[in-house]
């Protein structure tokens, strides 16, 4: 395949629009708080199931320490490790609708703070398994 597609106006005006997608979203974020903490917030979650993961492959570190292809598909698609974390996730749930029934949570969280609950927390387990 040759480089003659990219020299095409087509492909090109597709480059510039993007860049500009990119400039408006940029200049959106840094006048925009609001934004700026939802992708925060969104960030937590994922740097959240990041941790989880790590505590969950512990035995590893939470590191794949392998280059070997078989062994890094083994762990990246461990079904173990899926059924551990939907576990994790399912349990947390439990706990948070169990508490959220309680009378005396009914007046203290807003809306707001609850769109904010999350299940994917792992500090209520150790690296051995206990909740």
């Amino acid at each position: 395949m040759s480089n003659a597609g990219a020299s095409h106006p087509a492909y090109q005006a597709m480059l510039e629009i993007g860049r500009a997608q990119r400039a408006v979203f940029v200049a959106r974020y840094l006048r925009d708080r609001d934004l700026q903490r939802e992708i925060e917030e969104g960030l937590n979650v994922v740097e959240s199931w990041n941790r989880a993961n790590g505590v969950i492959c512990y035995g590893r570190g939470g590191e794949i320490s392998t280059n070997r292809r078989e062994e890094v598909e083994m762990t990246a698609l461990c079904l173990c490790l899926r059924i551990l974390q939907a576990a994790l996730v399912y349990i947390n749930t439990l706990m948070i609708q169990d508490t959220l029934a309680l009378p005396e949570w009914q007046e203290v969280l807003t809306d707001a703070d609850q769109r904010g609950l999350t299940p994917v927390f792992h500090t209520n387990m150790t690296p051995y398994g206990e909740i």
